[in-house]
């Protein structure tokens, strides 16, 4: 029995379009609302009611039968410092190990099998396709000729291709939808584990008993298969992507190596030949190879690539080892607004729905809530994966949100390179009416280990004497006992006004006569002066 529509049949939703929610408008968990204009996408959020917009959602909020066209990137994976990332790396790094021994062993069962099992990943709706979400073909006759095409690839036999998104440059009709599909499945355990986190936190009812598809299990180095609790929306089940690891493109671009390493070692290999006919000598004597006969003579295409690399495998190997070592950026705001049609995130709405929160014990969730969604939104894209009430030491204590920071620039950056440890930042939040004291101090700070981090925020509603909580605030960190931030309703405001400033800047006209410097989001220059007032 589907039950991903608590009060609407799946048929009646296979029809309905809804428009996004407005504020105000929130629909219960599991409901739907088919009075409204049928003229747009369906998306997770409005089909489940949850009542925000992509902005202060952490997973791609997809229309539920088409696709919004993203890809799942294993180079944002690799540079995942957490232990969901790390899950996932082991599974991509196992799975392909397997692939490339069972192909240079000749061992084509093998092969077959651990291909063979890399199905149509429609669950995501990511990608491309004409209307209905309906995969890219990638099943079990894809797999087996990607197997054949592996054991006929020199690249592979070499040792060219190492890693998944290798094989985009050197086989066949891999672009990086196959790419995403491929470690769409292979990472699926630990998105249907992500995505009951966050049916969790939002109240998406599971179905129980749904068929899993086929699991890659790194230490068996085997497939498995077996049910879990999933959502389905519609008559489909749905798996939910955190955005930080999708991409419009691959962080390895064949264009961009072509471009880049490729043809300028060709230029200077002919450079360097006495005897070459591209080198063309200009007026004043000086020697130049254009891009144009380079292209023309050796080619551009992915045979001729995959041709000329195996002559000068090291060129690859550096433009490889250059884009492990450089995190990507996680895709922007407005370029998943733009990809997907979502309104960009409204953060004087989210700020004013934390402020009109009443304060008390009463409303101590509901604030909860409302503190992630702003802080979700606000920290992106340097703070993701938010995980709510985690629990600590077996349970004995829990910390009300901690996000993963994967931040390269600004305030989170900075504080990784100053030694602070902040893998994880945790959020504690006290909707009290009353006074801060030591006790609250003490208990996010208690949450802290050279571990998890060492860098949290205490999000409050006032103080009756904030420089004296501030004081406290410095003695915990004079003390290594970790560096607390404490951030009441006037705060908040400040941080979002910051963000704003940076977000609608535009430079002067005309231009000043000193250059102007743009701020940036990230920056948070409010979380700069608290934090050095903390060390200094």
């Amino acid at each position: 029995m589907l039950i991903a529509a608590a009060h609407c049949s799946s048929s009646t939703m296979r029809k309905a379009r809804l428009r996004a929610s407005q504020p105000g408008q929130d629909l219960p968990p599991g409901h739907c609302d088919l009075d409204r204009n049928p003229g747009g996408f369906v998306r997770v959020s409005e089909f489940y009611g949850i009542g925000r917009s992509q902005g202060a959602l952490d997973f791609v909020d997809v229309d539920i039968t088409d696709d919004v066209p993203v890809y799942i990137d294993p180079g944002m994976i690799r540079h995942l410092p957490d232990d969901w990332g790390k899950e996932c790396l082991l599974m991509l790094t196992t799975f392909f190990d397997s692939v490339l021994d069972a192909v240079r062993s000749d061992d084509k069962k093998r092969a077959r099998y651990l291909l063979g099992h890399l199905g149509e990943p429609n669950e995501t709706h990511l990608g491309f396709s004409s209307g209905r979400s309906a995969g890219r073909g990638f099943g079990e006759q894809m797999g087996a000729t990607l197997a054949e095409k592996l054991a006929a690839s020199q690249a592979a036999q070499s040792g060219l291709i190492e890693d998944l998104e290798d094989t985009a440059f050197f086989i066949d009709k891999v672009g990086k939808d196959i790419v995403s599909d491929i470690t769409t499945n292979i990472i699926r355990g630990p998105l249907i584990a992500y995505t009951q986190q966050m049916a969790s936190v939002f109240g998406i009812p599971l179905d129980e008993g749904v068929a899993s598809g086929a699991v890659w299990n790194p230490h068996a180095q085997d497939w498995e298969h077996g049910y879990v609790r999933l959502p389905i929306a519609g008559d489909r089940k749905l798996l939910l992507v955190p955005k930080v690891i999708v991409r419009r493109d691959l962080h390895m671009s064949r264009s961009e190596y072509y471009r880049n390493h490729l043809v300028p070692a060709l230029q200077n290999e002919e450079l360097d030949n006495p005897s070459s006919r591209l080198v063309r000598t200009l007026k004043d004597g000086s020697k130049r190879v254009w891009v144009g006969d380079i292209r023309a003579h050796y080619g551009s295409t992915k045979p001729d690539v995959t041709r000329e690399s195996l002559l000068r495998p090291d060129i690859y190997a550096n433009y490889r080892e250059i884009k492990r070592n450089s995190a990507p950026p996680p895709i922007s705001h407005e370029e998943l607004s733009d990809v997907s049609n979502a309104p960009l995130p409204d953060y004087e709405q989210l700020l004013a729905d934390v402020l009109q929160t009443p304060a008390g014990k009463e409303f101590a969730g509901e604030y909860h809530r409302r503190i992630e969604g702003l802080l979700t939104a606000v920290f992106y894209p340097s703070l993701v994966m938010p995980e709510l009430e985690e629990e600590l030491h077996a349970g004995r204590k829990r910390v009300d949100v901690s996000y993963t920071n994967v931040a390269q620039s600004g305030f989170f950056a900075f504080l990784g390179r100053h030694k602070v440890k902040s893998t994880y930042v945790m959020v504690e939040c006290k909707n009290y009416g009353k006074e801060l004291g030591n006790p609250e101090l003490d208990q996010l700070s208690s949450r802290f280990s050279p571990l998890r981090g060492q860098f949290g925020i205490l999000a409050c509603r006032s103080f009756a004497d904030k420089d004296r909580f501030l004081k406290r605030c410095r003695d915990t960190a004079l003390d290594y006992r970790g560096y607390v931030i404490a951030l009441d309703d006037g705060d908040l405001r400040e941080l979002v006004t910051d963000v704003l400033e940076a977000v609608n800047w535009e430079p002067a006209d005309p231009p000043p006569a000193e250059p102007e410097v743009q701020p940036r989001v990230e920056n948070y220059p409010l979380l700069f002066r608290r934090f050095k007032a903390l060390v200094n």
